[in-house]
């Protein structure tokens, strides 16, 4: 809602209302765009962003004039997620799942070297492959990267991997822009992502999108296991636990 009255807005709470603008934004935004929604004097939304931009909670488009979240900002939004009583009911959902699907399950979140594992159920297998909590894992080859980049509008998601460095870890790796993106076409459509031993030979993976409440992408949910033990059709056949999961996810941590 604009303000029209600087006097409206507290000192203290101005920054914070700048960044859940850009928080709410699918896009960057310059200081102009930002206030058409506060409505202070201009000069005050101008200095409260250079203020945020020094200090390292905001970063400059190429363009030098639109502004979006730092890295610094998004760990601030990831630890609040670790807070204890939404680290437990997270933990407690994966555990659900882990206990249907029988396999390892992982929520991971994307960060500017890929994706990061921030918790995870394993399953009680004496096989199993270990990825383990603060593990970083590529965008290009893995189930929740493809979610992740299959969240973006079309012309993002083809920047976005015009950007990738597409190493071939496997004979099944996309190495290429073209196939990637008809991928991650296909995933888009379909609401969920499959990798099928493009990052590890003999693993095979599912991930689905675990959104806010506005329908934005916040992280990944998925689970993975040896392809000794789990088919493509053993994947999609247990996906509805993924769908269910994510959905209960999204509930607990923006419904509350």
């Amino acid at each position: 809602m604009k303000l029209s009255e600087e006097s409206r807005i507290p000192t203290n709470l101005r920054t914070l209302l700048i960044l859940e603008i850009l928080g709410r934004s699918d896009s960057a935004m310059t200081p102009t765009q930002i206030n058409a929604e506060l409505g202070l004097p201009k000069q005050t939304v101008h200095r409260l962003c250079t203020t945020l931009e020094a200090e390292g909670f905001l970063i400059r488009e190429a363009d030098g004039k639109r502004l979006r979240p730092s890295r610094r900002l998004r760990l601030i939004a990831s630890g609040l997620l670790h807070a204890s009583r939404f680290h437990i009911t997270r933990h407690q959902i994966l555990l659900d799942i882990a206990r249907e699907v029988n396999e390892t399950v992982n929520m991971v979140i994307p960060e500017e070297t890929g994706m990061n594992y921030i918790d995870r159920v394993e399953a009680d297998w004496p096989f199993r492959i270990q990825l383990p909590i603060g593990s970083n894992v590529p965008f290009h080859c893995t189930a929740s990267g493809k979610t992740f980049m299959a969240s973006m509008p079309k012309g993002k998601r083809e920047q976005f991997v015009a950007g990738l460095k597409l190493e071939q870890l496997t004979e099944k790796t996309h190495v290429t822009p073209e196939s990637l993106l008809e991928d991650l076409k296909q995933c888009r459509k379909r609401g969920y992502a499959i990798d099928q031993e493009e990052f590890m030979k003999d693993m095979v993976a599912i991930s689905v999108p675990v959104t806010d409440s506005h329908g934005r992408f916040v992280a990944a949910l998925a689970f993975h296991g040896p392809i000794q033990r789990l088919s493509l059709e053993d994947l999609e056949g247990r996906k509805h636990f993924l769908l269910k999961g994510a959905e209960a996810l999204k509930h607990a941590l923006f419904d509350t």
